[in-house]
């Protein structure tokens, strides 16, 4: 029996199968992202969605969708499906579906009387090229298929009306047409594997609905072109392949192209496996550089995900090769702004005042993994960079106080995580000393004092690091900790925020924690009493004021419950690594059970994937963007400590 295979029941009722998402990518930054009936329900949604760098550091939306017909005694059978505006679906091809399994490429069975159809759907890891091959098992009389392109060619957060701007010339390609109807687009060649018959038909199809986008309170109504279709006919046992890519490519070499891909796909026959695929899909290559995006179908390149989700999504599945690649990049990235302040044109957000201490915890994660000899020969002169740059007032918002705790400005531009705006001011003003700052540079001094232990040429800069830390450590017991046991969520001057966060989680989970067992046991028992869900920890406790648990409504009311309710999946990584260490070998068995909710995720929402965020109350529901690199990494991170601890 497959790991992710949903039945017929499942796929033809559209109020559950349209709440189930599909993502790949092909780590340059293309995705292809639906449901899994291949009713588009966002925007972002498309068969072929990618980069185009001359149009901005974006994703365009090229191929919206393709409906595919079979025609058999001149009856055609259309097996798309769209929404139209007032909820009109049409037409209505997911009755057709009898299977979909998606546990090595998706693969979607069709049966229409006596044909018996497959649909798989796979991406180039070389090019921005998807391939998706039709294999005709059964069919008693002579048929044909007919491939309808739905075009977009828009940026992915934007929509198209129906305009008059539009070219809708074709050029002929090797089996198949390329079209560029935009100005400053790239030309998209459709090819099929065998020869087919192209029929220009040109059409708007209008009034396309997006119900998820139309959820959110944002635009969700736009007008799709179609330029014609491909006729072909296919006998039984055959299988045909179409191309959509924005290169020309030989037909003769897809079905070798096809099957090279798919030996190297891992099959997702394990909550480990789909977590694996599913942080191999963040990665993105771009010639000597590479980089984390930090979520699909929307996201980009940010300097605290990279770190963040770095040890998780490498290390865990045994890529150490991409950690040294990833790191590299973003360490370089990041000594250049350290050297001159310019910020990184790829890399977003590397200003931001916590991104060196999160830079050290990743680097403090490697030396767990491979080892701290070799984390010293690779890493040390980055570490002591890192913690004397701080230490000598190098970043202009992460100030080292007398105290030995460091302090930041957040007060009119958010400078931590918890990053939600509203009319362009912090919906979280944390500012001053920062619980989660303050531990992280703890946890990094006392690491680099660690890993510098015996080389003779960091002695005078251990010393100094030792002395900075043991201030910190009595600092920080005095200024965070309070009477009712748990940590303040940040201090500025007299004022001590009381709001119960999942801040103090990471403090205690750290490896260098400034707390005592019995302190951090103390803090771990409000944590899970207060905050943690089955899908992470809430960022506010139901007992403070302004928890709001569900991401739901309008732009402006999701801003406001964003940082104050949801949990967060990552953030139960820290709180694992808090457990074991208070409870040991006795805490594992516990947090072994508490992965459960995230194993049940792998059936819903992003199929084989975790999304961004969950509501705080039952039934804990989804939100945000489907797949986030930080969440899948930090579950990946708890997994495989768990099998080190409990092989």
């Amino acid at each position: 029996m497959s790991y992710l295979k949903f039945d017929k029941n499942l796929m033809i009722n559209l109020e559950q199968s349209l709440t189930k998402e599909m993502l790949r990518t092909n780590q340059a930054g293309a995705y292809h992202c639906s449901t899994i009936v291949g009713c588009n329900t966002r925007k972002h949604h498309g068969l072929l969605v990618i980069p185009i760098p001359e149009l901005g550091n974006k994703s365009y939306v090229l191929l919206s969708s393709l409906d595919e017909t079979v025609i058999q005694h001149g009856a055609p059978f259309n097996l798309g499906i769209h929404r139209y505006k007032g909820g009109v679906y049409s037409p209505n091809g997911h009755k057709y579906i009898r299977e979909y399994d998606c546990e090595t490429v998706p693969r979607t069975t069709y049966r229409v009387g006596g044909v018996i159809l497959t649909k798989e759907m796979i991406f180039s890891s070389q090019e921005n090229r998807i391939m998706v091959r039709y294999t005709l098992v059964d069919a008693h009389s002579a048929t044909t298929l007919r491939f309808r392109p739905f075009l977009a060619f828009r940026e992915a957060n934007e929509l198209v009306i129906q305009n008059t701007s539009l070219n809708p010339d074709y050029i002929e390609a090797n089996n198949g047409v390329g079209f560029c109807p935009y100005k400053g687009f790239p030309t998209l060649y459709m090819q099929l594997s065998r020869k087919p018959t192209w029929v220009s038909e040109p059409n708007w199809y209008n009034n396309i609905e997006y119900s998820k986008d139309r959820d959110r309170g944002i635009p969700y109504i736009e007008d799709l072109w179609v330029p014609g279709y491909f006729e072909i006919p296919i006998k039984k046992g055959e299988s045909i392949i179409f191309s959509a890519g924005i290169s020309e490519i030989s037909p003769r070499s897809l079905s070798k192209m096809y099957e090279t891909e798919l030996a190297s796909r891992t099959r997702r026959t394990s909550f480990y496996n789909c977590l694996k695929n599913s942080a191999k899909q963040f990665y993105i290559k771009d010639n000597d550089k590479e980089f984390i995006m930090s979520s699909y179908p929307w996201g980009s390149v940010r300097a605290r995900d990279t770190f963040l989700a770095l040890p998780g999504s490498t290390l865990s599945i045994d890529h150490t090769e991409d950690f040294h690649q990833i790191m590299d990049t973003a360490i370089k990235a990041y000594e250049h702004y350290m050297e001159t302040e310019e910020l990184d044109p790829r890399i977003h957000g590397i200003d931001l005042p916590d991104i060196p201490l999160w830079a050290l915890w990743a680097i403090q994660q490697y030396g767990k993994s491979q080892g701290f000899d070799k984390a010293r020969k690779r890493y040390m002169p980055v570490v002591s960079k890192l913690l004397n740059w701080i230490l000598a007032g190098g970043h202009p918002n992460l100030q080292v106080e007398t105290s030995g705790l460091v302090s930041t400005t957040g007060t009119s531009t958010p400078a931590s995580w918890m990053n939600s705006t509203q009319a362009g001011w912090p919906l979280v003003p944390r500012t001053g000393l920062l619980v989660e700052f303050n531990a992280l540079w703890y946890n990094g001094l006392m690491f680099g004092c660690n890993l510098s232990e015996g080389i003779p040429e960091y002695e005078k800069h251990r010393e100094s690091w030792l002395t900075v830390a043991n201030q910190a450590k009595t600092a920080f017991i005095t200024t965070f900790l309070n009477d009712y046991g748990y940590l303040y969520d940040y201090v500025n001057g007299k004022y001590s925020d009381p709001a119960v966060r999942p801040n103090m989680a990471i403090a205690i989970g750290l490896d260098y924690s400034p707390l005592e067992r019995r302190q951090r046991k103390s803090v771990l028992d409000i944590v899970t009493r207060e905050l943690l869900t089955p899908k992470g920890l809430r960022t506010l406790s139901p007992k403070s004021y302004g928890y709001m648990p569900f991401y739901i409504g309008q732009p402006d009311v999701r801003e406001r419950a964003y940082h104050n309710g949801p949990a967060r999946p990552w953030l139960f990584g820290f709180y694992a690594d808090a457990y074991i260490k208070v409870f040991g070998m006795s805490g594992v068995s516990y947090i072994d059970r508490m992965l459960i909710g995230f194993e049940d995720e792998m059936s819903q929402n992003c199929i084989a994937s975790i999304s961004q965020l969950y509501d705080g109350n039952p039934p804990f529901s989804g939100h945000g963007s489907i797949s986030h690199a930080t969440n899948v990494a930090e579950v990946l991170r708890t997994l495989r400590n768990l099998k080190r601890l409990n092989p």
